[in-house]
């Protein structure tokens, strides 16, 4: 097996003149010559027996790997890759590390946030002028007198525009409904006797001015010139609609008591009776009224229910943080496990790195190089009958196959096989 320490030898020197195999062709050619006159000479001496083949392929084995360990600057270069990929999972766990770092930041500033949250729901009952909340007894009695106002005068409004509109439109004057022209006992009865139609509008009327109150009370919580001028437009349009039943109903009465010698009915006649303003003043200035008690109590019930409203939003307050919290516990959780992966990683690259590299590409060109030579021998030096030859040939080749078997190396989709230390 002079060849093979040949071989070897050669390999030092590649080592001691840092240069690798594929850096050095005529090396590369030497060493391939020297591995095939090293299995022709051994196949001569054997007399091609497969048996023998069997150990030498062994030998070649185990002396190539015992060289492969002990040529350092060739290892280093097989093992860059594993330290290039080493150290990009160290990156990646020092991201994890910091990104753990933040989150755990984070997830303590809302700890905190919800501490102090819990602590203003508790205060707020015991002292809720801390927080700019009027709370007390005076404020529930003011907002209860209020409601106790607004009841009747929303009695009243209902009362004098349903009066008001069945007067207008559909009543018919007599001598004894002439002093019930602005107030009719009998308007919501008559109106659901005349129609049905007659009485749902007649019914609905007031709701009308009443929905105007509201929408008055919401638009006063705005602020600017546009509020200002649709504050402005209600209130007219809520006078002219008045205006317009005064002077209906006026018309009416001035009607029923004309004479021959009576001017026509206008603007001017209207102006100057009293009826035409007591109709107003008894509608728009009650109206005033109604919404003006209306706007008070509902400004009472907010400030009663500030404390309520203070508490439900803190609470609100509450399951956004604890969304938020679970969020950063579960992108934690996350990074933990991927740092778990990357020193999963890491310690596997360092066993591979600690272990060595064979390169199975070049041992194999190597072993088909020693196989050829062999068969090469048995072939030309070996007299031998044609047939003996054939089955002799058949036994090495069943020998070859089964030696690169139990090594897993029979048309390896791989260019290395890594041996970790453990």
């Amino acid at each position: 097996m002079k060849p093979l320490s040949q071989l070897f030898s050669l390999k030092k020197t590649e080592d001691s003149s840092f240069k690798s195999f594929e850096e050095n062709e005529e090396d590369r050619e030497q060493i391939r010559i020297t591995y095939y006159q090293s299995g022709f000479a051994a196949s001569v001496k054997a007399t091609g027996k497969p048996i023998v083949l069997k150990a030498c392929l062994q030998n070649l084995y185990m002396s190539f790997e015992d060289q492969c360990r002990k040529q350092k600057m060739e290892q280093d270069r097989l093992k860059q890759p594993y330290r290039e990929e080493q150290e990009k999972n160290r990156t990646e766990l020092k991201k994890s590390e910091t990104a753990i770092g933040i989150y755990e930041k984070k997830e303590q500033d809302i700890n905190d946030n919800m501490d102090q949250i819990k602590n203003e729901i508790i205060e707020v009952k015991r002292n809720p002028d801390k927080y700019g909340i009027e709370e007390g007894k005076g404020l529930k009695a003011q907002f209860y007198i209020g409601l106790i106002l607004l009841l009747p005068i929303t009695l009243y409004v209902l009362v004098f525009y349903i009066s008001a509109s069945y007067s207008a439109f559909f009543k018919e004057f007599s001598n004894d409904s002439l002093t019930a022209a602005i107030f009719d006992a009998d308007a919501f009865t008559n109106a659901f006797k005349a129609s049905w139609l007659e009485g749902v509008l007649v019914t609905t009327i007031p709701f009308v001015f009443m929905g105007l109150g509201y929408v008055i009370h919401m638009v006063q919580k705005g602020k600017g010139i546009k509020n200002i001028f649709r504050l402005v437009s209600l209130f007219a349009i809520t006078f002219l609609f008045d205006s317009l039943l005064a002077y209906i109903i006026e018309k009416k009465i001035y009607e029923f008591n004309k004479t021959t010698e009576s001017s026509p009915y206008n603007l001017n006649i209207a102006l100057g009776e009293p009826e035409f303003w007591m109709i107003i003043f008894a509608g728009f200035v009650v109206y005033i009224i109604w919404g003006l008690v209306f706007d008070f109590v509902m400004k009472e019930f907010e400030n009663i229910d500030k404390i309520r409203a203070f508490i439900r939003g803190r609470k609100e307050n509450l399951l956004n943080l604890e969304k938020q919290k679970t969020d950063y516990i579960n992108k934690i959780n996350d990074f933990k496990q991927q740092i778990v992966i990357f020193n999963g990683r890491i310690s596997e690259l360092q066993s591979k790195i600690d272990g060595f590299v064979f390169p199975v590409k070049e041992y194999l060109h190597y072993h088909h190089q020693y196989k050829e030579g062999w068969f090469q021998a048995i072939g030309t030096e070996l007299a031998l009958p044609y047939k003996e030859k054939e089955e002799l040939l058949q036994n090495c080749e069943l020998y070859s196959e089964e030696h690169l078997s139990k090594l897993n190396l029979i048309d390896p989709d791989f260019q290395h096989l890594v041996y970790s230390k453990n």
